[in-house]
């Protein structure tokens, strides 16, 4: 059964949100997974535009963060050590192309695999992840060919396919990250707890 999970590398939620999605495969395997990308900050002046300002972005956000590191299982987030940081605060689209090239490399466990890695990096090693040397070595990291990524990100061909994800967002009404659909349903929209999760999958699972 097909379960999409729609999340965006900058999403705090989302890094809380997708060891519990790893769990529920592992309950429920005949789960299938596609990841779905949703850019919360789609262009370099996003932060600016949706804050009125930069630093006052940087800020507000910090402050999602350590409300999602309080959600988080092992409260994995250092929004200190991002705060020191004087690059601009990161916008979806390089870490979203990231991960769909790494989908062209692996399949969607490596664009998992590649998520979950860059998410690292933002939100507990507090990297830019914008950053080419970063998205390189992200690549690497996991396991993939980075060469190849770093080419494959660059191809038009690539960003098509993120918009594709963003047009499923559209069709769905979705509104934030990190998101759940299962066959069609929506059974999450926020980072969940375990139990709820797994509640609102076994009610659509016992309607099929």
């Amino acid at each position: 059964m097909l379960l999409e999970f729609f999340h965006d590398p900058l999403c705090a939620w989302c890094y809380a949100m997708s060891p519990r999605v790893r769990r529920l495969v592992v309950e429920f395997p005949q789960l299938e997974v596609i990841h779905r990308g949703f850019a919360l900050a789609p262009d370099p002046t996003a932060i600016e535009q949706i804050f009125g300002d930069k630093a006052k972005g940087r800020l507000e956000i910090l402050d999602h963060w350590r409300a999602a590191n309080e959600n988080d299982d092992e409260q994995r987030m250092n929004p200190e050590l991002m705060a020191e940081q004087t690059f601009d605060y990161p916008w979806s689209m390089p870490p979203l192309l990231g991960c769909e090239a790494a989908r062209q490399q692996g399949g969607d466990a490596a664009y998992w695999d590649y998520f979950d890695e860059i998410q690292k990096l933002h939100l507990t090693e507090c990297r830019n992840i914008v950053d080419a040397e970063v998205l390189s070595e992200c690549a690497t990291r996991v396991g993939l060919d980075s060469n190849a990524l770093m080419v494959t990100m660059a191809d038009p061909a690539t960003q098509t396919l993120v918009q594709q994800d963003m047009a499923r967002v559209r069709s769905f009404g979705l509104r934030g990250v990190p998101a759940v659909v299962l066959d069609g349903q929506l059974v999450a929209q926020g980072a969940l707890p375990w139990a709820e999760l797994v509640s609102n999958v076994q009610q659509v699972l016992e309607r099929v």
